[in-house]
């Protein structure tokens, strides 16, 4: 690769013993300055790496060395010089030579930052995001930068060998809410109406199937105005796919192997295929959601019939009600770390996700040690102790109340236990696909049914019956990519008949004018013969920053916004003056607010 330039024959990261005597010049930033007894020290840094460049006292350009600081922008000419053995820096690829210095040049001169480029330190991450530009010049930066960049080159070159084409698909559309709310852009020439920025091109690679485009993909920026974390930003990147004449297998399939080429190319990591399966009843019966976390075990168990008949009231009432449960989770080798007051936290853990307390027993090498123990027989305790297949050592934590709280409140624990036990680890990788979702979730505040992923998911067939009769029993042929127990995407294979379409509607309960409104386009487009299709989009963010282990996607994003969707470095959003707003012919009635 040819990096020469006006300002610099070679990088910081490329010189070595072999090109020893030769001259050279290095462009790059200030990374280091030492001054020992005369002789200056400068590690010139550039994104390829880092190189030491030696000042001796008896050149006129030493002067000149005396005035860098840190982060001054440099260039410099001189002899590269194979370092003593035992002078090698082991801890740079450049670490076995040095450039004599010949020629200086102070291309500009910096300010001292507001804080060092130097990846131990902890930074304060709303400092960074202020200065943003310069918490990008720190190396671990930059590497995160690099692997998005070759994720990107990675996914392109599958899908283009798999036969896909890279379709761009429109930044301003129309708006159709059914999910997150939409981000608006007012239109000038046309005033009161509004653009909406795209959740997903969801409609729109649907079309292209219509189209005849038969494989289509695109790395895509998406737009959500939702409450934000930090696997969320109001703006965003997916990998959308969508694929003609294909079934739930077909789509899967082609994303094993995506992920086998992206875990063998940029991890040098093997995964088995195919992936681990498991359905959405189970993902919530065992561990608590619909992304379980699979690098460690912690399953939750059940004992509704082991305590039927205790003399517990607490049990009594729970099972007497139609969604009634009893459940625990098994912590192995921690009965004796758990005091009184860990055992409290928990508790008032749990009863953030809805439950009442929490119960427990030790099994200890001298027996069972329980704070229900006077409620339920030796047998009984002997019966969950067994049911758990817990060991001398092991404590378990019960939860009894409604199955959707029990399983809540243990899916949570489970995951806060782990990351406090130190089970969750990052150098594992635990990818399976969740199924058989339900086609539909009931809305306790409007009192009707919405769409688990979007009104264009098509239901499974044998549940196609319980359409009209029972919507709450059909399950969906949908699936999502779970990876560490985070969904990193989600898919389903899409209607594409019009009288079931019209079905999925009647349940949403959206009159035909509002179908008309929302969705008039793509079901005219449905009229011209529209091919058996589905799809998925793959959250690029999440992607990359779990595979380098990243906590925040926000530290894979070049210029990200904070949890209050806010840009820091450039004060986004901003007011706008008077005039920009009467050409919109929008007026604030509030200023204050």
């Amino acid at each position: 690769m040819k990096l020469s330039t006006a300002n610099r024959t070679h990088t910081c990261g490329e010189l070595n013993p072999a090109i020893a005597g030769q001259t050279v010049t290095l462009a790059g930033w200030v990374h280091r300055r030492r001054d020992l007894g005369g002789i200056i020290f400068i590690d010139l840094r550039d994104r390829y790496g880092i190189t030491q460049i030696v000042f001796n006292p008896d050149q006129k350009i030493h002067e000149t060395a005396k005035e860098l600081r840190s982060e001054f922008v440099i260039r410099v000419t001189g002899k590269v010089v194979a370092r003593d053995e035992n002078n090698v820096n082991k801890n740079l690829s450049t670490g076995a030579i040095e450039i004599v210095s010949e020629k200086l040049d102070i291309l500009t001169r910096a300010k001292t930052p507001p804080f060092a480029l130097n990846e131990e330190l902890k930074l304060d991450e709303d400092l960074r995001l202020q200065y943003r530009y310069l918490d990008l010049r720190r190396p671990a930066m930059q590497q995160a930068l690099l692997f998005r960049h070759a994720l990107a080159q990675t996914v392109r070159n599958f899908f283009s060998g798999e036969g896909f084409a890279e379709v761009e698909t429109p930044v301003l559309m129309k708006s159709t809410p059914e999910g997150a709310r939409d981000y608006l852009v007012p239109s000038r020439v046309h005033p009161g109406k509004f653009y909406a920025l795209p959740q997903s091109p969801q409609i729109y690679k649907q079309l292209l199937m219509v189209a005849g485009m038969d494989r289509y993909f695109q790395i895509v920026k998406c737009f959500r105005d939702e409450d934000l974390r930090a696997d969320r930003q109001p703006e965003f990147t997916q990998i959308d796919v969508e694929m003609a004449f294909v079934d739930r297998e077909d789509v899967m399939t082609t994303v094993e192997s995506l992920m086998d080429k992206i875990f063998t190319e940029l991890k040098n990591i093997k995964i088995s295929l195919p992936l681990k399966r498991m359905s959405y009843s189970d993902a919530l019966r065992f561990y608590g959601n619909d992304k379980p976390d699979l690098r460690f075990d912690m399953k939750i168990f059940y004992i509704h019939e082991l305590v039927a008949h205790s003399e517990f009231k607490v049990f009594q009432e729970v099972l007497a009600q139609k969604d009634g449960a009893v459940a625990g989770i098994k912590v192995i080798g921690e009965a004796g770390n758990f005091s009184r007051k860990k055992i409290d936290d928990i508790t008032e853990f749990v009863k953030s996700y809805g439950a009442k307390g929490v119960a427990t027993i030790k099994v200890e090498s001298n027996g069972l040690t329980s704070s229900i123990a006077k409620f339920l027989t030796t047998d009984q305790l002997n019966a969950i102790v067994k049911a758990a297949d817990a060991q001398p050592g092991d404590i378990l934590l019960i939860v009894a109340d409604s199955q959707k709280v029990v399983q809540s409140a243990l899916g949570n624990l489970r995951l806060k236990l782990a990351e406090e036990l130190g089970l969750m680890d990052d150098s594992k990788f635990e990818l399976l696909w969740v199924v058989d979702f339900p086609l539909y979730e009931f809305d306790e505040e409007e009192k009707r049914f919405m769409a688990m992923h979007h009104p264009f998911t098509a239901p499974m067939d044998a549940d196609l019956e319980y359409m009209d009769s029972d919507p709450g029993r059909v399950r969906a042929k949908a699936y999502d990519l779970v990876l560490n127990g985070t969904e990193v995407g989600g898919g389903s294979i899409r209607i594409f008949q019009k009288d079931v379409q019209n079905k999925m509607f009647d349940a949403l309960k959206l009159t035909q004018e509002e179908r008309e409104l929302k969705f008039g386009f793509l079901l005219q487009a449905f009229e011209y013969g529209v091919p058996p299709h589905g799809g998925i989009a793959l959250g690029f963010d999440r992607l990359a920053a779990l595979l380098i282990g990243k906590k925040s996607i926000r530290d894979v994003i070049a210029f990200p916004k904070t949890n209050s969707a806010v840009s820091l470095m450039d004060n986004a959003p901003s007011v706008v003056d008077e005039r920009q707003l009467r050409e919109l012919h929008i007026r604030i009635d509030d200023k204050k607010n």
